[in-house]
Formats: C-alpha cells, sequence, structure tokens
C-alpha cells in the first residue's frame, strides 16, 4: 500500500488504496454481474471516499461520518454476495476483506474521537 500524501488523511488514502485494488479486479466481472453488482460496488466506493473527504472539511465532521458506516456495512455485504457467486476467489475475498476491515477501523476510531471532541466538558 501507498504510504500517505502529505497531509492527507491515513483513512482517505486506505480508502484510496482499496479502489485502486478492487475496481480493476471489479471491471473484469462476467457482464451479467459487472452492470449490478460491480456498479454498485464502484460507486459505493467512490461514494465512501467523496464522504470522507467531505468530512475532512466539514465543521460538524460527525454528522459525515456516522451514515458512512452504513455504506462501509453495504461494501461488506456487497463483497460477501460476490464470494458467494464464486465471483472472486477465497485469496482475493481476503485480502479485500482485509482492506475494508482497515477502512473501518479507522473509521471507527474518527468517530470516536468526534464523538469525544462534542461531548460537553464537565467543569471539574
Amino acid at each position: 500500500m501507498a504510504s500517505p500524501s502529505p497531509g492527507e488523511l491515513p483513512i482517505i488514502q486506505a480508502t484510496l488504496d482499496l479502489i485502486q485494488w478492487f475496481v480493476p479486479l471489479l471491471n473484469r466481472l462476467p457482464r451479467d454481474h459487472r452492470f449490478a453488482l460491480g456498479d454498485r460496488l464502484i460507486a459505493g466506493l467512490y461514494d465512501l471516499l467523496e464522504g470522507l473527504v467531505a468530512a475532512r472539511y466539514a465543521s460538524d465532521k460527525l454528522l459525515r461520518l456516522e451514515p458512512l458506516n452504513a455504506r462501509l456495512d453495504l461494501l461488506r455485504l456487497q463483497i460477501r454476495l460476490l464470494h458467494s457467486f464464486q465471483l472472486i476467489d477465497t485469496r482475493r475475498y481476503e485480502h479485500v476483506a482485509r482492506l475494508v476491515e482497515d477502512v473501518g477501523r479507522q473509521l471507527g476510531g474518527w468517530i470516536s474521537q468526534q464523538r469525544r471532541l462534542s461531548q460537553p466538558v464537565a467543569n471539574a
């Protein structure tokens, strides 16, 4: 995986890595799956990237980040379908699952951080 560009958030770089690895594979799906499941996966990946970039610059990051969890869950399920339909082998499935899990772990951490920051500070 590429190291983050200077000033780039690691989660955005991890999402870019996921897209760069996965989209070429999705573009090689059989025609009957490429235009249904493949296109949905590709659109979902780009939506995720777009959401992360928007969250980076938003004043209320939490409002932008929380819906991305649902987007990520949908991507996980669609990837499972790819494997269930035997459209990707187990080795590729495990690799993409690790990439998605890395993005998910970072997203969860970012959401937790934003929740802590948005909680009112109790006066001691």
